[in-house]
């Protein structure tokens, strides 16, 4: 039961934030728009289902009707997210990327880039074999048997060549760096599963109020660690100023 949002990844860039160079991802994140509401009595779970970018041609008769009864145009991605209490919204509400805050910790999920057929070099980072003339073993997996128990047997988990990515991955406790509410644009610190323009999902961590605690700590940590700095050098330029004292005492 958490708050969530449908975006669209931009790209990645990094900016100076807090003195510091981060890299981060740029979603535009919305507008999305309620779409259906789902309650306990009449579907057994609160939930709300949101739609988000416009969909103009092939939209067949029970999506018009399920649209119609939203009040909205048709929308080409359909999500659910489980929340609390669905009647705190209403049919056609609109979902901007206000409902997060920068320091908040999200978990994001997308489609990963498809890289169709490989090996277990590029799938799975094998060494591989020696690259010199003469070898007959450069890229191959080598033995994928057994003796033990069965002989020629093969395990259930053995990394071998196969379709490699178009899976869906979720990225958990991403940290929001910025948030723009005038172009609905999220900074996300670190990379998200996907390639350009893709579909992603943001829903708040689970883990939220831990993380921000450990953000907290570590702010107080730096400020002090920077106050004793301070203090320090402080302390060194006085006593540099400080007249010194003539050799043999007092005269």
């Amino acid at each position: 039961m958490t708050k969530g949002i449908l975006g669209k990844k931009l790209g990645m860039t990094q900016i100076l934030f807090e003195g510091k160079a981060e890299p981060v991802t740029v979603i535009q994140a919305g507008p999305c728009v309620v779409t259906q509401l789902k309650t306990k009595d009449t579907d057994g779970y609160n939930a709300i289902q949101v739609g988000f970018v416009e969909k103009k041609k092939n939209i067949n008769k029970p999506e018009e009707g399920h649209f119609k009864k939203a009040g909205t145009g048709g929308k080409v991605f359909l999500r659910e997210f489980r929340v609390e209490d669905a009647s705190k919204y209403q049919l056609g509400q609109s979902l901007a990327a206000d409902i997060f805050v920068p320091g908040e910790y999200v978990n994001v999920t997308g489609l990963e880039k498809g890289h169709g057929f490989q090996g277990v070099v590029k799938r799975h980072g094998f060494k591989g074999g020696p690259g010199s003339h003469g070898s007959t073993f450069h890229r191959a997996p080598g033995g994928i048997g057994g003796r033990v128990r069965v002989a020629g047997h093969i395990w259930k988990g053995r990394r071998m060549p196969g379709q490699m990515g178009g899976k869906t991955k979720t990225t958990l406790n991403l940290r929001i760096v910025v948030v723009d509410m005038e172009e609905n644009i999220i900074l996300v610190r670190g990379a998200v599963p996907g390639a350009k323009n893709s579909l992603v999902i943001l829903k708040a961590s689970k883990s939220i109020k831990r993380l921000m605690n450990s953000d907290n700590r570590r702010k107080e940590e730096e400020a002090k660690r920077l106050a004793a700095v301070v203090a320090k050098e402080k302390a060194e330029r006085e006593k540099k100023k400080a007249p010194a004292r003539p050799a043999g005492g007092k005269k």
